[in-house]
């Protein structure tokens, strides 16, 4: 039996095949854009996601034998937010994440409702990522599309009701994060969707993860055009957040361990037995949401624009590499981290070129570099973009201590596993090993398990996650991490002393 997991991220979306002992058979991506209109807005065209998604899915399907396909999955990127019209479609762009433009309406919930009384509530506290946050604010500032509603969908939904989903559906990990659901509960918030201005009927319907929810129409298979491998008889299963669906698929389905995946975000999550509702998850922002598996609960922190800060900076200071890696076809990343300086800097970067996330939640912070001489060559900085989002997952190991979540061991995956730089200079940081997995893309992974479960290839969530398997250990060095350790308080002075200076400088 094969098996498909769809990953559908802020910049990339990908396919991959497996069999139901785990074995990749083909893997297809694909990049989409986000655009930044104005400062704290992020947006993306749902048509052209929905194209880059058909097209790794038939890549994928064609490279994967010709053997049918049983069923199909979805991982999603969390909080975006489109309106639909009763047909289905799209009537603006979808509010990605890390738009904040509804900070204001975030604000109104928390004055409304009380902020760590919502936290309590609905396991988010209220902040502009948060999707209901978002649905107030366009119907709020967008009448004309207010107007035209019909409904308001996730990725998730509008991607099932676009494959063939018999009804509107939504995983229950999605729907836990929208702060439209309390916490221990699995229907929508009444009161809380109410003060968004809608009603229920204008969100989908939450199911389990790994729920079969229909199988593939005739129009969605024959706009894939794998006829041999995906066809009306593939089951379409409930999926998940892509941090829930990296953590099953790495084999993070239990309290005790933590996951690192390193993407357009960094994000480190773990799985909570019971809700963890608490005044020092509240004051970090950690969110508290539904795991896939049953009975359990899920928690992370957040570094919103890790991997595009990388992506900035190939994309502005490296035109020799890019000029490289179209001749050759090398992977851009590899060649520039693969020039990176060999020894640890003496620069100090704060990473925050759209805000700060947990567990500081600095929405207005800008980014800076220190330590800049005439010397500094484009290798040190790539280092040191490295050493800086290592610093500021410390931050949040740090907090997580707080919190009480011990970590000594991360598994990472996304592309930030990849490099053995990337993770040396975690673990060094850090001072916790760095654990790599068969399968990096571990959020294709956990949706094709997902997937697997949906269609009784599996039992449960844990009977699934028994495939992840660990590739290398990469453990801190001692003496570079006691130099770490000094940089990253003075990592943490700089913060301090200019965070409000950085705010002044970019006021305009």
């Amino acid at each position: 039996m094969l098996l498909m997991g769809l990953d559908v991220g802020t910049t990339s979306v990908k396919a991959a095949v497996f069999d139901c002992e785990g074995r990749q058979i083909s893997l297809a991506s694909a990049r989409t854009r986000v655009s930044f209109p104005a400062p704290g807005q992020a947006e993306q065209e749902a048509s052209r996601v929905w194209a880059a998604l058909l097209s790794v899915t038939r890549e994928a399907a064609l490279a994967s034998g010709g053997e049918p396909i049983a069923a199909m999955s979805l991982s999603t990127q969390g909080d975006a937010v489109v309106p639909v019209d009763g047909n289905g479609q799209a009537l603006s762009l979808f509010h990605l994440g890390m738009d904040y433009r509804c900070q204001p309406h975030a604000e109104a919930f928390a004055n409304e409702f009380g902020g760590y009384e919502l936290f309590r509530r609905t396991g988010m506290r209220p902040h502009a990522i948060n999707t209901l946050c978002k649905i107030r604010c366009i119907r709020e500032t967008m009448p004309e599309i207010r107007q035209n509603a019909a409904a308001y969908r996730t990725y998730t939904d509008y991607l099932l009701a676009l494959l063939g989903a018999e009804q509107a559906v939504i995983d229950l990990t999605m729907a836990s994060r929208t702060m439209a659901m309390a916490v221990n509960d699995t229907v929508w918030d009444g009161e809380l969707v109410e003060a968004a201005g809608i009603k229920p009927g204008q969100l989908s319907k939450p199911v389990a993860s790994g729920t079969v929810v229909g199988q593939l129409s005739r129009s969605a298979a024959e706009s894939i055009g794998a006829p041999c491998a995906l066809s009306e008889q593939t089951l379409l299963v409930a999926g998940a957040h892509d941090q829930v669906c990296a953590a099953v698929g790495a084999g993070v389905v239990r309290p005790g361990m933590a996951l690192d995946s390193h993407g357009t975000a960094e994000v480190v999550s773990r799985v909570l037995d019971t809700p963890c509702l608490t005044r020092a998850m509240y004051g970090a922002g950690f969110p508290c949401y539904r795991f896939a598996g049953e009975g359990r609960w899920f928690t992370f922190s957040l570094n919103h624009a890790a991997g595009l800060l990388l992506r900035h900076f190939a994309g502005t200071y490296c035109a020799e590499e890019r000029a490289r890696a179209d001749v050759s076809g090398e992977d851009l990343f590899d060649l520039i981290l693969g020039g990176a300086a060999s020894k640890p800097t003496n620069l100090i970067i704060l990473p925050y070129l759209n805000g700060r996330g947990t567990p500081i939640n600095d929405q207005g912070l800008t980014g800076l570099i220190a330590g800049l001489t005439l010397s500094t060559s484009r290798a040190e900085i790539a280092r040191a973009i490295l050493e800086s989002l290592a610093y500021d997952m410390l931050a949040n190991l740090d907090a997580a201590e707080a919190a009480g979540f011990h970590t000594s061991s991360l598994r990472c995956v996304g592309g930030g596993a990849r490099g053995r730089l990337n993770l040396s200079i975690k673990a060094d940081v850090t001072g916790r090993e760095a654990v790599t997995l068969a399968h990096p893309e571990a959020a294709c992974f956990g949706a094709a398990l997902l997937a697997g479960i949906g269609a009784k290839a599996f039992d449960s969530v844990d009977d699934a996650a028994r495939l992840a398997r660990v590739r290398n250990i990469i453990q801190p060095d001692p003496q570079r991490h006691a130099y770490y350790s000094g940089r990253y308080e003075l990592f943490n002075q700089f913060y301090e002393r200019s965070h409000d200076l950085l705010k002044q400088a970019a006021v305009r």
